[in-house]
């Protein structure tokens, strides 16, 4: 008498692969990869080198256009940017400035006086790499 081996039938796994590979490939196109949320549209100058900065619990984040300027995340006024910012009573605060490269020199100066009239001295320039 003769045996009769008999093979295991296994599924076939290439098609369930190739459909993983599929849907992995659909969520990496299809998914935004969100950067740090600004209130203004800035083209923010190149640098070679940089560092990060260290996050911190109470950061004033202020971004500035040729038109606008925002304080976390709020549009304001040059103005109104002073009320604002008065209220800070620790002056060792960290500011972030976001300037669009495009913006006058002028208009740098009068932020930074600004910021000076109040003691804010600690700040970072934030800069593309």
């Amino acid at each position: 008498m003769k045996k009769r081996s008999r093979e295991s039938l296994l599924p076939d796994m290439t098609p369930l692969i190739d459909v993983v590979f599929l849907l992995l490939i659909f969520f990496m196109v299809s998914s935004v990869f969100k950067k740090d949320e600004l209130t203004l549209l800035l083209s923010l100058p190149k640098t070679e080198k940089g560092e990060k900065t260290v996050d911190a619990k109470k950061l004033v984040v202020i971004e500035l256009n040729t038109n606008q300027v925002a304080l976390n995340g709020v549009t304001e006024t040059l103005v109104t940017l002073g009320s604002k910012l008065s209220p800070i009573t620790d002056k060792t605060t960290p500011v972030e400035l976001r300037i669009d490269k495009e913006v006058k020199y002028q208009r740098v100066v009068t932020l930074l006086d600004l910021l000076t009239k109040y003691q804010l001295t600690n700040l970072s320039l934030i800069t593309d790499k």
